[in-house]
């Protein structure tokens, strides 16, 4: 089944052109997008990028999330998610009430123990289960922390609001990802804990990545790398830095800065030298592995899909490498290799997606644009493509 009309981007850009009571040509200069890009994008003939969907959204008013359509509440609803949000929601809410009398902690390790098994299993991508799991830990967390008082108990609560991050992110809700980190430096400061302090900035610079603000994303990396000159030298250390600089350079690759984005990628690889495979220091997949794939996205934030290809042709990813970030690799591979018109290649890149991590996959804006591309391209695919395009909702 082919994706229906109102399910495109383009779709979504063209009404949202004409409530603005705008022409076409008169969007394609308010957005510095060409004026064939915007025509062909909203026909459905391609697929729309990243970087086209943030200047449109720019120059309409809009968050990205009104045109690529986020959250899926259809498909949420069909997987039983949408029931979840809710109660995220309201834990995030309870943060200054102090210890609530009708919730009784486990003890600090205990909680420790389960904020890690919500890590991982973000990692592994079981984002229904974490789902139902965290609003119970983080209002545990919050009783505990204001009982407790301590550096390890803030700790502690600042690492479920960084789930509470992880899951409304991948779930297509922006506004509670914003609480969330809003959340995570309250109590990164009640901890004294600049690594925290500078992780949240690097997660917050995510969030206008995807808002398509790169100037306030590279001023966040700023203000993450200030924050880590107050941590103590070591591994930790070095492990949030190069994740910042991986940011960094998927910013500057957005913004189409290349000298920009090899000197952050140049630095990063330098410092994954030093710390090897660090996947579970707080949980940032960071190593020399995540380097390659980062240089990966940064080439085809470039539009440099050719080289993004063989880049990933190139790499051998280690076994054991987490799901969510192996998906994501494929997510991005995929894109590049439907714009250099392997169609065949694309596909199967968003069937490996799938199969590593489907709750993920399927709450992607860049795959659904990549089906929609490879949809528009009009080849002969197989009949398992239509299946998986009626799984995505589309």
């Amino acid at each position: 089944m082919p994706p229906s009309t109102e399910e495109r981007a383009g779709a979504r850009i063209a009404h949202a052109r004409k409530l603005r009571r705008l022409t076409q040509r008169e969007l394609a200069d308010l957005s510095h997008v060409s004026y064939s890009t915007l025509t062909k994008v909203e026909q459905g003939i391609m697929p729309a990028s990243p970087s086209v969907l943030g200047a449109l959204a720019r120059a309409l008013s809009l968050p990205v999330t009104d045109l690529t359509g986020q959250p899926y509440l259809d498909e949420l609803r069909q997987d039983q998610l949408d029931g979840l949000i809710n109660p995220i929601r309201e834990a995030l809410n309870i943060y200054d009430l102090g210890p609530d009398p009708d919730v009784s902690p486990r003890p600090v390790g205990e909680l420790e123990e389960h904020a890690e098994r919500l890590c991982a299993l973000v990692r592994a991508t079981n984002i229904k289960q974490v789902a139902a799991d965290l609003p119970g830990l983080i209002h545990e967390a919050t009783t505990n922390a204001h009982l407790a008082a301590d550096d390890r108990s803030w700790q502690l609560l600042a690492s479920t609001y960084r789930t509470a991050y992880d899951v409304t992110t991948k779930l297509g809700y922006p506004d509670l990802c914003t609480v969330a980190l809003d959340r995570m430096d309250w109590a990164a400061r009640r901890a004294s804990d600049p690594v925290l302090s500078g992780m949240r900035q690097y997660l917050r610079a995510l969030a206008y990545l995807r808002a398509s603000d790169y100037k306030t994303g590279k001023r966040l990396i700023v203000l993450g790398m200030a924050a880590l000159e107050q941590a103590e030298s070591g591994r930790v250390l070095d492990v949030v830095t190069g994740q910042l600089h991986l940011g960094a350079a998927v910013l500057a690759g957005r913004d189409k800065n290349k000298d920009e984005a090899e000197g952050h990628l140049s630095e990063a690889a330098r410092i994954a030298e030093r710390t090897g495979p660090a996947e579970k220091t707080h949980w940032l997949s960071f190593g020399p592995t995540n380097v390659k794939v980062h240089r990966v996205s940064v080439l085809a934030e470039l539009d440099l899909y050719s080289e993004a290809v063989r880049q990933a042709q190139s790499m051998t990813l280690p076994d054991g490498w987490p799901p969510s970030r192996l998906a994501h690799h494929q997510a991005e591979v995929a894109r590049a290799q439907m714009w250099t018109g392997q169609t065949d290649a694309a596909f199967k890149s968003l069937l490996a997606a799938r199969k590593l991590a489907p709750q993920q996959t399927r709450y992607h804006p860049t795959v659904r644009e990549t089906y929609a591309g490879l949809d528009a391209a009009r080849r002969q695919m197989p009949d398992s493509f239509g299946n998986f395009g009626s799984w995505l909702g589309m």
